[in-house]
């Protein structure tokens, strides 16, 4: 096999809490993934030497600052092989967004170069290589709902959310990683995610008792710097939203809707606002 084409999905956090900052300047973390429908599409053809990036998107860069581009460079150096990789991203899920969609397109990349290269890596190999290079990518690789703690390389699958509609919004913001950290005081967070009430309620489809527990430490502080993203929750919750978060580090923000007319409602007024809106399910398939 040359030539591979693969989905790279998006992710939302129904939970986010930062427990504590490390000696090496990363932060523990204890959150609560699901991958939705929104995905970039990303297509590896096997070259003879060298990494070649093409894309959609102006704004995405195509050299090593490229996460993809990354993930690509250490697997060829690490399995010594004999050989290079064009890769081209179609770019759907928003940039900066709190969405892993750079992460997403790094474990694609991973996954992709496993099969075409036939390196015959188990799950837990490419997840190890995927924490080397950025602290969402072992999730991109495992895929569907997971509870990952540590700084996000330590993973135990969960049951997903299975019901309901989310509506995606991302205003035209970006917010790094580094500046939503920035933003964050330990020592004030009042609020902190019931990470165990939630599991329950993944486990019992519960979308009420869900939503009820949704929780992201980065929201105050983003919430007081950009206030068009606190707007955006609300109206999520003013057109019928049943639960509502922001998304990792903003701005991202979605709701989740029990009924779909109200869903495609909140879509079609939100999207009238804000180009970057989405009408999806969560993913819970194969990867």
């Amino acid at each position: 096999m040359d030539k591979l084409k693969l989905k790279a999905y998006a992710k939302i956090n129904l939970s986010l809490d930062v427990l504590n900052k490390r000696n090496d300047g990363y932060h523990n973390v204890k959150m609560i993934m699901q991958q939705i429908t929104l995905y970039d599409e990303i297509i590896l053809k096997k070259i003879n030497e060298d990494i070649i990036i093409a894309t959609d998107c102006l704004f995405l860069p195509t050299d090593m600052s490229n996460i993809a581009y990354k993930a690509a460079s250490l697997i060829l150096e690490k399995y010594n092989i004999d050989g290079g990789i064009y890769i081209d991203i179609k770019k759907n899920i928003p940039i900066a967004a709190g969405l892993a969609g750079g992460s997403s397109d790094a474990a694609a990349v991973i996954r992709g170069m496993n099969i075409l290269y036939d390196l015959n890596l188990s799950l837990e190999e490419m997840i190890e290589i995927g924490a080397s290079i950025g602290a969402d990518v072992p999730f991109c690789i495992l895929g569907n709902a997971a509870l990952a703690e540590g700084i996000g390389e330590r993973l135990t699958r969960v049951k997903g959310l299975n019901s309901g509609w989310i509506v995606l919004s991302k205003p035209n913001i970006c917010i790094s990683t580094a500046e939503a950290y920035g933003n964050l005081k330990l020592d004030d967070i009042s609020i902190r995610p019931k990470t165990g009430a939630l599991l329950k309620a993944l486990e019992r489809d519960n979308l009420y008792d869900i939503s009820n527990n949704l929780c992201n430490v980065f929201e105050s502080g983003i919430f007081n710097k950009y206030l068009v993203v606190k707007l955006i929750k609300e109206k999520m919750f003013e057109y019928g939203a049943v639960g509502s978060l922001m998304s990792g580090s903003g701005p991202s923000v979605y709701g989740i809707f029990k009924d779909y007319n109200k869903a495609k409602s909140a879509y079609e007024k939100l999207r009238l606002l804000y180009k970057q809106t989405y009408l999806v399910r969560t993913y819970n398939g194969r990867q």
